[in-house]
């Protein structure tokens, strides 16, 4: 069993995936993926969404995911690895209920696999913050709201 990154690596690029691939390290995963065609072999379409996944790129990450959920779909031999990429770029993504699901599916089927734990925190962090985030902005406009229509009643008020 091969031992999977941290999740933490999402965050920082420096504990476990590592930097983002370079342009001419994914062009040589994009040109042997392109090579094989319609033949293309799983190792190779999993190397190729892997250094998607990576990229600091939304649209390569995307694809990477895209790729993923394909290989993840057909291959059942892949499923475990494809389950923590998927999560860690769906989280990269900004996906966090999809990221969630991937990440929750793996831990189902490894309670013990600190990788997927650690994404977990992540993924509840990120949610956290967030919906923090979006209370304020509710709760700033609900204030804003109320004494723009406080100032209108106002005037209205004056004018008879």
């Amino acid at each position: 069993m091969t031992q999977l990154p941290y999740a933490i690596d999402a965050e920082t690029y420096s504990l476990t995936i590592g930097s983002p691939l370079g342009q001419a390290e994914l062009d040589v995963l994009r040109a042997q993926y392109e090579k094989e065609g319609d033949m293309v072999g799983v190792q190779t379409k999993f190397n190729y969404a892997w250094g998607l996944v990576k990229s600091n790129t939304r649209t390569d990450q995307h694809l990477g995911v895209m790729l993923l959920s394909e290989i993840f779909r057909t291959s059942p031999e892949r499923r475990r690895e494809c389950l923590y990429y998927l999560a860690l770029g769906n989280y990269k993504l900004g996906n966090y209920g999809q990221a969630r699901k991937y990440n929750d599916l793996l831990i189902e089927n490894e309670p013990g696999n600190l990788q997927a734990l650690n994404l977990r925190s992540l993924i509840d962090d990120k949610v956290a913050k967030e919906g923090l985030m979006g209370v304020a902005i509710v709760s700033g406009v609900a204030v804003a709201a109320g004494v723009i229509g406080g100032i209108l009643l106002r005037n209205l008020g004056r004018k008879r």
